[in-house]
C-alpha cells in the first residue's frame, strides 16, 4: 500500500487472505483437539475446554502485547520509518519471553489452586489440571509467533502466515492422532497427548517463522534483530497502547472461562454440548479475525500516512467484504449442521442435541461480522483504553444476561448461547458511535 493510494477491496483482500488461511490451520489445532477428544470421553471433551480457556485467557495477554506492537509497526511503516520497527519487534521479544517465564510458573504451579473452586465435578478437575501441566510449555514459543505475526501484519507481508500456519496444523494433526490415541508403539494418553502435541506443534511452527525471517527478510532496512540492550522506553511507549489491548483480550477470554463455568453448573451433557459450539464458532470466526486484523492494521498505516480522513472509508470497505464472506459461511453452515457437528463427535444424540445451539451462532456471526470490524477500527487508531471501556461494559452486560438465563431461569443450552446477541450488538453500537464522534483523530503515538 503506497502512501498515496486508498487501499482497494483487491488490496485488502490480498492482506486478509493469507490471514484467513493461517488462522484456518492454527484453528486445525483446537478442531483436532476436540474432534479426537470427543471420541476418547465428554469428561476429555469439557476438560479440554476448560483447560483450554484457561490457558487462552493467559496466552492473551502476550498476545494483546502484540497487537499493541502491531499498531506502532503498522504506524511506523505508513510513516517509513523502518528503522524504528525494528527497535520495537527487538524489545518485544524480550519483553514476551520474561512474560512467557511468568505465566508458565503461574499454570506450573497455581492453576491446579485456582482451578479447584471453579469446577464442580471432580473428574473435569484431574483432566483440566492434567491438560495444562502439559500445554503450557508451548507459550515461550506461541509468543515467539506472536512477535513475528505482529511484524508481518504491521508491515502488510502477510503471505508467510500461510505457510506457517499450515506446518503448526500439520504437525498438530499427526502428533494428535499419535498421541491421543497411541500409535507406532507409543501409549495412547489421552489428553496429555492432545496438551502435548499442541506444545510441540507451537514450536515446530516458531522454528520454521525464524528461519523463515532470517532468510527472507531484509534485516538491514528494518534493523531487525540486532539484539541490542533492553530499551525500557520503546517497550513502554509499546505498553502505552498495548497494555489496554492485553487487559482487553485477557478480560474477553476470562469472560468466555467465566461462561463456560456457567455452563458447568448446568451438567457434563451442557458443557460437552457447548465445548463443541465453542470449536466450532471459532473455526466459523475465523474471516471475521482475519479482517478484523486487516482493518486494525490498514487504520494504522493510513493513519500514519497523515490520512485519517481514509480511516472511515477502510472500515466500510472491510465490513462489506467481511459480511459478505461470513454470509456465504454461515448459509453453507446451516444447511449441513449435523455434518459439521459430527466432525466433533459420533454420538448421534449429541449431534442432535447440539443443533440449535449451533443455529443460534450461526445468526449472531452475523452481528459479529460489522461489530468486530468497528470494533479493530477503534482499536487500529491507537485509542486502545476507548476499546477496552467498550469492551468491559460489554461483557459486563454480556455476563449478566448469560447467568440469568442459564442459573436463574435455568433454560436450556440454546437459550443460554443467546446471550452472544447482546454481547455483538452493544459492542458494534458502541464502537460505532465512539468512530462516528471523531474523537480518535487527537490520539498521537
Amino acid at each position: 500500500m503506497t502512501s498515496k493510494t486508498v487501499p482497494t477491496y483487491r488490496r485488502i483482500w490480498e492482506i486478509s487472505l493469507p490471514i484467513i488461511f493461517s488462522l484456518v490451520a492454527q484453528n486445525v489445532v483446537n478442531v483436532t483437539d476436540t474432534a479426537f477428544l470427543g471420541r476418547v470421553g465428554e469428561t476429555e471433551l469439557g476438560a479440554s475446554a476448560i483447560g483450554g480457556l484457561f490457558y487462552i485467557s493467559l496466552f492473551m495477554l502476550g498476545f494483546g502485547f502484540g497487537i499493541g506492537g502491531q499498531i506502532l509497526i503498522a504506524r511506523r511503516n505508513g510513516e517509513r520509518n523502518y528503522s524504528e520497527i525494528g527497535k520495537i519487534t527487538d524489545n518485544s521479544l524480550y519483553f514476551l519471553m520474561g512474560m512467557g517465564l511468568v505465566l508458565f510458573l503461574i499454570i506450573k504451579f497455581l492453576s491446579p489452586a485456582m482451578l479447584r473452586p471453579m469446577i464442580s465435578s471432580d473428574a473435569v478437575y484431574e483432566a483440566s489440571t492434567i491438560f495444562l501441566q502439559y500445554r503450557i510449555y508451548g507459550i515461550f514459543f506461541a509468543f515467539g509467533n506472536v512477535l513475528l505475526r505482529a511484524f508481518y501484519i504491521g508491515t502488510t507481508s502477510t503471505r508467510v502466515l500461510t505457510y506457517n500456519a499450515l506446518i503448526m496444523a500439520g504437525t498438530n494433526v499427526i502428533l494428535d492422532y499419535v498421541l491421543i490415541f497411541g500409535h507406532f508403539g507409543l501409549p495412547a494418553m489421552g489428553i496429555k497427548g492432545a496438551a502435548i502435541a499442541s506444545s510441540i506443534s507451537e514450536a515446530v511452527s516458531a522454528i520454521y517463522f525464524f528461519s523463515y525471517t532470517f532468510k527472507m527478510v531484509d534485516l538491514k532496512k528494518y534493523h531487525l534483530f540486532q539484539f541490542r540492550k533492553f530499551e525500557w522506553a520503546i517497550v513502554r511507549k509499546t505498553l502505552d497502547i498495548s497494555i489496554f489491548v492485553m487487559m482487553q483480550y485477557f478480560i474477553s477470554l476470562s469472560a468466555w472461562f467465566i461462561f463456560f463455568m456457567i455452563i458447568e453448573k448446568m451438567g457434563e451433557r451442557s458443557l460437552a454440548i457447548s465445548n463443541i459450539i465453542r470449536s466450532a464458532y471459532i473455526v466459523l470466526m475465523i474471516p471475521i479475525f482475519a479482517f478484523g486484523s486487516t482493518t486494525n492494521s490498514l487504520v494504522s498505516n493510513v493513519i500514519g500516512q497523515g490520512r485519517p480522513d481514509q480511516v472511515i472509508p477502510v472500515i466500510k470497505k472491510v465490513a462489506l467484504l467481511n459480511f459478505i464472506l461470513i454470509g456465504g459461511v454461515v448459509v453453507i453452515s446451516a444447511l449441513i449442521p449435523n455434518l459439521l457437528i459430527s466432525v466433533y463427535t459420533s454420538d448421534p444424540e449429541l449431534v442432535s442435541q447440539t443443533v440449535p445451539s449451533f443455529y443460534v451462532i450461526m445468526s449472531a456471526l452475523l452481528l459479529f461480522s460489522f461489530s468486530s470490524i468497528l470494533f479493530n477500527g477503534v482499536s487500529g487508531t491507537a485509542n486502545t483504553a476507548t476499546a477496552l471501556t467498550i469492551e468491559v461494559i460489554t461483557i459486563g452486560v454480556y455476563l449478566v444476561v448469560a447467568w440469568f438465563l442459564a442459573v436463574y431461569l435455568k433454560l436450556s443450552i440454546e437459550l443460554v448461547w443467546t446471550s452472544e446477541y447482546i454481547y455483538f450488538l452493544m459492542l458494534g453500537l458502541l464502537s460505532y458511535f465512539y468512530l462516528r464522534s471523531g474523537k480518535w483523530r487527537k490520539k498521537q503515538v
